[in-house]
């Protein structure tokens, strides 16, 4: 079977620490086996490892957005096979483009089975030991599509309900679905667990020519290769799976999964699977509480009781727990520039952004890790001054190569072709200067460049 893992979401529900470059399936802040530290992304990549041992999967792709793609790099490793969105445009048109990609670059057919699932899930192992058994269900079944579904735990709103007709499916196998609820208020989910109703956890089980056919017959796509489906991306309806497919399929079938199924996605119940202090921080007499603090200037709680405090690089979070999941649109009208970023050559934060003058200033302090180099660029709207602060590294400026170490300062100019690579660890402090001064304003040209 195929997987593809969705890795869309900006999980701004987690802000101040994630934001539209590092989602929350990227914060490093879940204790790992070996007693480190690992992210959801993480997590669920040596799960899926783990179960696919013996019966490997045929395939692992993640669809993601581009600006993304370094993260799941640096943290799954350049290997990791990646279909870039051109833009966000929900579940399904990014599932549909995923599929596209497996038929055309993978070779795919249209009877393969495909699992579809989020990289942020947070489950036991055995989650994934059911996912490996979606393929023989539909062999053996001929549904259209097959569910993973959870004993909730309590009402909620915020997930979608599978109500099963019960029956067959006592023993293991699946049971078919007698109908599916995304998202109903509380009234309604309460009525629905005493109906029987699992959780759907957000895995879906098909084949692959059954999206395909979906998207000719749905959205006018006649042509179903990748590029061509690539090409239309931005033009597709903004809809999630659950919406355009699970609640109009009409032959569903759900795997009831044992397990613990937890989504992650407010401070509170990221709390419940943290340390209560994370990063330079003093709790004294607090009870329930939780700060996490990435800054590297001390937080201190005092006699705090249920409060989760978060300290950022965009910004820092002061909230009594049960109250976080109005994050989101109470922070939507201060969400500005992306303070803090990881890529594949490092990471960079911003020290100062000044937009007085009618011309715009950034300034940012740049760390490449040692044999890492950015690409080889240029930028359209603004010109850069390094001042190398530690560590030497080969600088390729308009053709020419050269040397640089502390202490030496370099002009890029607007369009001038630039990369660099690190020798040993390499801090820079960068001065943008420009209009506007947008992270999208450069040019790669060559990633693997010499």
């Amino acid at each position: 079977m195929r997987l593809i893992l969705l890795s869309g979401g900006s999980g701004r529900r987690l802000w101040p620490l994630s934001n539209d470059v590092r989602a929350k399936q990227f914060l490093k802040l879940l204790r790992a086996e070996d007693g480190g530290l690992e992210s959801m992304a993480q997590r669920v990549w040596r799960q899926i490892d783990a179960a696919g041992r013996g019966k490997p999967w045929d395939s692992i792709t993640v669809a993601a957005g581009t600006s993304q793609i370094d993260q799941l790099r640096l943290q799954l490793g350049e290997d990791v096979d990646v279909v870039a969105e051109p833009e966000r445009r929900d579940t399904f048109p990014a599932i549909a483009l995923a599929c596209a990609y497996l038929k055309s670059e993978k070779g795919a057919k249209d009877g393969d089975a495909v699992g579809v699932l989020p990289v942020d899930s947070y489950v036991e192992d055995g989650f994934f030991r059911r996912v490996a058994e979606i393929e023989g269900e539909l062999l053996e079944t001929g549904a259209d599509l097959i569910l993973l579904g959870a004993k909730p735990t309590r009402p909620s709103s915020k997930y979608g309900y599978v109500v099963p007709r019960g029956g067959e499916g006592a023993h293991g196998g699946s049971e078919e679905v007698r109908r599916f609820k995304e998202k109903p208020d509380m009234d309604e989910a309460r009525a629905l667990i005493d109906e029987g109703a699992l959780w759907n956890c957000g895995v879906f089980g098909l084949r692959l020519g059954y999206v395909l056919d979906i998207l000719r017959d749905n959205h006018g796509v006649r042509d179903t290769g990748f590029q061509a489906v690539r090409d239309s991306f931005t033009a597709l309806r903004k809809t999630s799976f659950d919406y355009e497919v699970v609640e109009k399929a009409k032959n569903i079938r759900v795997l009831r999964y044992e397990g613990d199924w937890k989504d992650l996605g407010t401070w509170e119940t990221f709390t419940e699977e943290i340390d209560a202090a994370w990063g330079p921080t003093a709790l004294e007499e607090c009870e329930n509480t939780h700060v996490v603090n990435e800054l590297n200037i001390p937080v201190a709680a005092l006699g705090m009781k249920n409060a989760v405090i978060v300290a950022g690089y965009d910004g820092i979070l002061v909230a009594e727990k049960g109250e976080t999941y109005k994050l989101k649109e109470a922070v939507a009208e201060i969400q500005g520039r992306t303070m803090y970023e990881e890529r594949r050559w490092g990471s960079y934060k911003v020290l100062e952004y000044d937009r007085t003058g009618g011309v715009e200033a950034l300034t940012k302090r740049l760390t490449l890790a040692a044999g890492k180099r950015t690409s080889y660029q240029y930028h359209r709207c603004r010109k850069e001054v390094w001042t190398i602060i530690g560590g030497e590294g080969v600088l390729y400026l308009d053709g020419e190569k050269r040397r640089v170490k502390a202490g030496d300062v370099v002009t890029i100019g607007v369009g001038a072709r630039h990369g660099i690579a690190a020798e040993e660890r390499l801090e820079i402090i960068e001065v943008q200067i420009g209009l506007p001064l947008i992270e999208e304003d450069i040019v790669h040209l060559e990633y693997d460049w010499e």
